[in-house]
């Protein structure tokens, strides 16, 4: 399970918030046996400070599933950087993503066929099943080899060509859910946290989860 914790378009003081918080919730999840991973995060404007980053939760409790709520989240505090600014609402967005599934590829996921090769190589290759159709049964994933002239050998080229396919939609998978993520990082929505943290400390005022 994915955290993405994201400031938007947000001033440093939001870029802060999303420092505090990545701390404070990755406290709690300690708290709960739930170990977190940094998978990438993107540095703010000041040191030390995210603009935006994203966490893998290994194997999260149930406790910690059912507080994982998109939404919101509210910092109350007077500005660090500007001591005179009026402004003391800083709004980060916390998004939830299901881990992106890696398919692992074995020949035992494969179904093959035989057919008739076609084109140069005389009667023989036309007569004989040289050619091979592999199937990856958990996608649908389909691709054919009749280069060769055993069937052996087509087989291995056709597992080759399927590994290869599975690493390519393994790739964009990926990337897709990167560019979702991005969408979302782009668009910071203000208003009914659910969650509210108060002061430099960072400390918990409410939580609608």
């Amino acid at each position: 399970m994915w955290i993405q914790i994201s400031s938007g378009k947000g001033p440093d003081e939001c870029e802060l918030a999303v420092s505090l918080f990545l701390k404070s919730y990755q406290n709690e999840c300690q708290e709960h046996a739930v170990q977190t991973r940094v998978i990438a995060a993107i540095p703010g404007g000041k040191p030390g400070n995210l603009k935006s980053v994203l966490l893998a939760l290994e194997s999260p409790t149930e406790i910690i599933c059912n507080k994982l709520i998109s939404g919101t989240v509210l910092w109350i505090c007077k500005s660090p950087y500007r001591p005179h600014h009026k402004r003391k609402n800083w709004f980060i967005n916390i998004d939830v993503f299901a881990a992106v599934k890696q398919l692992d590829f074995s020949e035992q996921d494969v179904k093959f066929e035989t057919l008739k090769s076609s084109g140069p190589g005389g009667q023989n290759v036309n007569k004989v099943e040289t050619a091979v159709r592999a199937i990856h049964l958990p996608t649908g994933l389909t691709v054919t080899a009749s280069e060769e002239r055993s069937q052996f050998l087509n087989k291995k080229l056709a597992l080759s060509r399927l590994a290869n396919l599975i690493t390519a939609k393994n790739k964009q998978d990926v990337s897709d859910q990167r560019n979702k993520m991005w969408r979302q990082h782009q668009g910071l929505e203000r208003g009914n946290p659910i969650r509210i943290y108060e002061g430099a400390d960072f400390k918990l005022k409410s939580s609608l989860e």
